[in-house]
């Protein structure tokens, strides 16, 4: 009998799990530090904290896999 692969791949995935807990950490920690600011500025601002770290993520991968697939690949052919 054949063995059945999977249809996901995860390991990818588990730098961005890391990073959301990096994150979500930090999170709890700045927002005991807060001060006086109010919990709904404060979530704003983590937000966009957020949101900035998974653009410059995406940003960053699809820079990478485009210099790995155009600029570093050989012209050989097996």
């Amino acid at each position: 009998m054949s063995k059945t692969q999977p249809i996901f791949d995860y390991t990818d995935e588990s730098h961005g799990i890391m990073g959301l807990m990096g994150v979500c950490g930090y999170g709890a920690y700045a927002y005991k530090k807060r001060g006086k600011m109010s919990t709904s500025v404060f979530l704003m601002q983590l937000r966009v904290a957020a949101q900035g770290t998974v653009v410059s993520a995406l940003t960053i991968g699809l820079a990478y896999t485009l210099v790995k697939d155009h600029l570093l690949k050989d012209n050989k052919k097996d």
